[in-house]
C-alpha cells in the first residue's frame, strides 16, 4: 500500500515524499515511517555515533526505520542547523556571575552584622573584653619581729577589726616603759627650770636693791666731798680730812657700778633660764611623741583587718621572722565592679546611668545585671608605661579602648560567687537614658 507523505512538512521543510506500507499495516504507521526516514536524512550531531550501527528487523516500521528504502527521488538539500553552543554558554556565564554575586553579597551582609554596622547597627553594645575588679588589699607589717599568733585560715571571711597576725610585743611594751619614764625625766627637767627662774628673779631683786644703796652711799659721799673743799679753804677742814672725803666719794661710785653689773648679769642669768625653760618644754614633748610612737608600735604588733571580705592564701607561719613591709596575706572586700575594654566607635551613645547586662562565663553564663558608674577619662593606651608615638614611622589606625567601669546591682541571686579577674561578657543598653549619676 502506499501512502503519500508529501503533504506533511517538517520544520525543516524537507519533503517526506511517498512510504509503502505492508497490507497489515495500518495507515497512521505512515506517520512513524516518514518520521523515521527525517530522522534518517536531517544530520543530527548528537546521533552521529549511532548512525553506523546495525539494527536488528522488527514487526513494527518504529523499529525498522532505518530499513526503510528512499524513493528514487533526489536527495533533499542539506539541511543546515543553527549553532546552540554560543547561547548554552551565555546562559552558564550569566547563572556563574548571578551565583558569584550572591555569595559575595551574602558574604558582605554577614559581615555589616557581625560588626552591627549599618543597615544592622543596634542599640546594644557588647565586648568579651571585660572583667570583674575589686580593692584587693595586701596585709602586711610595719615592724620586724616573730610571729607570736596567727588566729586565722586560708580564704577566711574576716569582719573589720579582726586580729589576723600579732607578733612578739615584749620589746615593744619595754620601749613604751622607757618613752614613759624619759617623759618624766624631761618634766622634772621642766620643773628645775621653773625653780631657777623664781631664784633669778628673786636675785634681781636683791640686785636692785644693793643698786639702790649704793646710789645713796654715793650720794652721801659727794656731798661730804664737797663740805669738805668748802671748809678747806677756812681751816676747818684739814687736806688729810679732804682726800679722805675725797676716796669715800670714789669708793661710792665704784659701788654703785659694780651693783648695776650685779644686776644685769641677774638679768641675763634669768633669760637664760627662760631661754633653758623652752628648751625642756621641748624636750617633755619629744617625749611624749616618743611615748606614741612606742604606743603605735606596740598596738601594730596586732595586724587587724581593715575591712569586710575574704583573704586570700596565708603567706605566714606561727614562728616566722618577718621584716617591715613583707607581705603576709591579701584580703579581697566583698563590694567588686567591673571595667568593661569598649571600643572607641563603641562610644558615641554610652552615658552614665545607662543599664547594662552581663554574662558570667565561671557561672555558666549567668545573666546578671548592672549600671554605667564612670568613664575613662582617656583610653588605655594613654596610661601604657610606653605611649605610642604617631609622630615616627609608619601610621597604622587601630581603633582604641576606653575603659568603662560598671557596677554590679545588690541583692541578685550568686552575685556574692563574683570573684575578682573573671571574665564577663557585657552588653550596654544605650536606649536606657543616661547622664544619670548613679550611686557612687
Amino acid at each position: 500500500m502506499h501512502v503519500d507523505c508529501s503533504d506533511r512538512r517538517t520544520d525543516d521543510d524537507l519533503d517526506l515524499g511517498p512510504c509503502t506500507l505492508a497490507e497489515n499495516d495500518h495507515p497512521t504507521d505512515c506517520i512513524d515511517a516518514c518520521f523515521a526516514r527525517y530522522f534518517t536524512f536531517r544530520p543530527q550531531p548528537w546521533r552521529q555515533p549511532f548512525m553506523n550501527e546495525p539494527t536488528q528487523p522488527g514487526s513494527n516500521a518504529r523499529d525498522n526505520a532505518d530499513s526503510i528504502q528512499a524513493p528514487d527521488s533526489p536527495p533533499p538539500p542539506p539541511v543546515t542547523t543553527p549553532p546552540t553552543s554560543e547561547p548554552r554558554s551565555r546562559r552558564k556565564r550569566i547563572i556563574s556571575t548571578s551565583i558569584f554575586a550572591g555569595i559575595a553579597l551574602a558574604g558582605v551582609l554577614i559581615v555589616l552584622y557581625a560588626w552591627e554596622l549599618p543597615p544592622f547597627t543596634s542599640p546594644i553594645q557588647s565586648t568579651e573584653n571585660a572583667q570583674i575588679r575589686g580593692q584587693t588589699t595586701i596585709i602586711g607589717t610595719q615592724l620586724n619581729g616573730y610571729v607570736h599568733e596567727v588566729p586565722v585560715q586560708d580564704f577566711q571571711f574576716v569582719k573589720t577589726g579582726d586580729l589576723l597576725v600579732r607578733l612578739d610585743d615584749r620589746i615593744y611594751r619595754r620601749n613604751l616603759e622607757q618613752a614613759v619614764a624619759q617623759l618624766a625625766v624631761q618634766k622634772a627637767a621642766l620643773a628645775n627650770n621653773l625653780q631657777q627662774r623664781r631664784s633669778a628673779e628673786a636675785t634681781i631683786v636683791q640686785r636692785q636693791a644693793a643698786l639702790q644703796s649704793s646710789i645713796a652711799q654715793g650720794s652721801k659721799s659727794a656731798a661730804d666731798l664737797r663740805r669738805s673743799q668748802a671748809l678747806v679753804t677756812d681751816g676747818s677742814v684739814s687736806r688729810s680730812e679732804l682726800d679722805v672725803s675725797r676716796a669715800a666719794d670714789a669708793q661710792a661710785i665704784a659701788a654703785v657700778a659694780e651693783a648695776r653689773a650685779a644686776l644685769q648679769i641677774s638679768r641675763e642669768d634669768l633669760q637664760t633660764v627662760i631661754i633653758n625653760r623652752d628648751s625642756l618644754q621641748a624636750s617633755v614633748e619629744n617625749a611624749q611623741a616618743a611615748i606614741e610612737l612606742a604606743r603605735i608600735d606596740l598596738d601594730n604588733t596586732r595586724i587587724l583587718a581593715p575591712r569586710d571580705g575574704q583573704l586570700g592564701q596565708i603567706g605566714v607561719r606561727l614562728g616566722a621572722y618577718v621584716n617591715s613591709g613583707a607581705q603576709l596575706m591579701a584580703l579581697v572586700p566583698n563590694r567588686l565592679w567591673i571595667i568593661a575594654n569598649l571600643k572607641e566607635t563603641q562610644m558615641a551613645d554610652v552615658r552614665l546611668g545607662q543599664s547594662v547586662s552581663f554574662t558570667v562565663d565561671a557561672l555558666n553564663n549567668r545573666r546578671l545585671s548592672g549600671r554605667v558608674q564612670r568613664i575613662s577619662p582617656a583610653a588605655g593606651s594613654e596610661f601604657s608605661l610606653l605611649p605610642a608615638d604617631n609622630a615616627t614611622g609608619n601610621f597604622v589606625k587601630i581603633s582604641q579602648r576606653i575603659p568603662v567601669r560598671i557596677i554590679v546591682d545588690p541583692d541578685q541571686p550568686e552575685v556574692e560567687r563574683l570573684r575578682p579577674g573573671m571574665s564577663v561578657v557585657v552588653r550596654i543598653d544605650t536606649q536606657s537614658g543616661g547622664d544619670v549619676p548613679p550611686e557612687p
